[in-house]
């Protein structure tokens, strides 16, 4: 053994620690060495009075001590805008206050049976809310209403009450009748003689309106022109004549087949047509004739019938990338933030104008084949994965 040895180990290198093996993400959250630091330092519970003089938490639900009556800064504060009148009713409206039914009555529900809408319930809604009726007693089968001599009376009565005392002056006199006095004349005086509930708040024996109907449109000359096809169309799908007209339909294809016989060859058009209604339904038809004419209408037609509902998030785009093949032709649609654009080729961009979506991107790989093209992205559109649908496969709750 050599004596060198020793040294050489002594004064060696130390050998550095195997690196760690890197691990690939599986997810888009930022890991917890990368993420920045908070620009604003956490707000202690104690800042927010949520913490009691004892230590212990205060419960979130208001309590009597949560009301104080005004201090001398509050007083100071509003004696700047407010009169001492003003002020002295604001206290005496507050004292009238029992703090114990603002903790009772005036917290939030949470409950599941809670209202949608905020109301406190002391006047009755004329849409919300059901028309109280009005007790059978207050029904006088001899009320009547009053005579045009009766309806002067309680005019005169009105003018004349308080002008024929002598003892006080003629200003006074003319304080006595304001104008607030004859609007609550107007408002009160009654028109009938009888039973006054009967008047305020009568009963009826009426059944509550009944709901309209729409009336059967006469027909019309347009109805009258309407060929076969489209009327076979609207007993098909149940869309009037109105709501086919307002359909984005669009021919795609179009070209001359030939098709081989013992006769000889027996040419004919081809169409392939799409149809939308900008709100989410989309659906392609084909149609074959020996007229271009006709074979458009029957592409126009089979695309109104096959018409489908595509999921969209956000009603603008499409639920992550997705992928359609017919033959050999290959399409992929990605999901593109709000403001993108649809960035495709005119086959593709007709489409999402049809179904409206709104930011996309696709790609078309291998074969460009029209035909294909078009049916491809369809199926691309239909085979999303909604989100409720990941959840329940994985037996997970989805959380807004």
């Amino acid at each position: 053994m050599s004596v060198t040895h020793p040294f050489r180990c002594l004064f060696a290198k130390v050998p550095p620690p195997p690196r760690r093996p890197l691990r690939r993400t599986f997810h888009n959250t930022t890991r917890l060495h990368v993420r920045p630091s908070p620009k604003h330092p956490s707000i202690k519970a104690s800042d927010l009075g949520l913490i009691r003089e004892d230590g212990k938490a205060r419960d979130a639900r208001l309590t009597a001590e949560d009301l104080p009556l005004f201090s001398d800064r509050d007083k100071a504060a509003l004696a700047k805008r407010y009169t001492p009148a003003q002020i002295a009713a604001i206290e005496a409206g507050e004292a009238a206050v029992d703090p114990q039914d603002l903790v009772e009555q005036g917290a939030m529900r949470e409950d599941s049976m809670r209202l949608k809408y905020l109301d406190d319930l002391s006047k009755i809604h004329p849409v919300v809310d059901k028309r109280v009726r009005a007790p059978e007693e207050n029904y006088d089968l001899n009320l009547r209403f009053k005579t045009e001599h009766e309806l002067l009376e309680d005019l005169g009565s009105f003018i004349t009450d308080g002008y024929t005392s002598h003892e006080k002056s003629a200003e006074e006199q003319e304080k006595m009748k304001s104008r607030l006095d004859w609007i609550k004349f107007m408002d009160n005086n009654r028109l009938t003689v009888g039973k006054e509930e009967a008047e305020r708040n009568p009963y009826t024996y009426l059944a509550p309106a009944i709901p309209k109907l729409k009336i059967l449109k006469p027909k019309t000359a347009d109805d009258e022109d309407m060929d076969a096809a489209t009327r076979r169309l609207m007993r098909q799908t149940g869309f009037d004549a109105r709501q086919i007209r307002r359909f984005r339909v669009k021919i795609l294809v179009t070209h001359r087949v030939v098709n081989q016989t013992r006769l000889g060859k027996i040419q004919s058009i081809y169409s392939l047509a799409v149809a939308g209604n900008g709100k989410g339904l989309l659906g392609i038809g084909e149609g074959k004739s020996a007229e271009n004419h006709e074979a458009n209408t029957q592409a126009r037609n089979a695309a109104v019938r096959n018409m489908q509902p595509i999921p969209m998030y956000e009603s603008r785009t499409i639920f992550g990338d997705v992928k359609g093949k017919v033959s050999a032709t290959e399409v992929e649609l990605m999901t593109r933030p709000p403001g993108f654009g649809v960035r495709c080729q005119s086959l593709i961009f007709e489409m999402c104008r049809c179904a409206g979506i709104q930011d996309l991107a696709a790609r078309v790989s291998r074969s460009r084949n029209h035909m294909n093209t078009v049916k491809a992205t369809l199926q691309a559109l239909l085979s999303q994965r909604l989100p409720e649908e990941i959840a329940r496969a994985r037996g997970r709750k989805l959380v807004d």
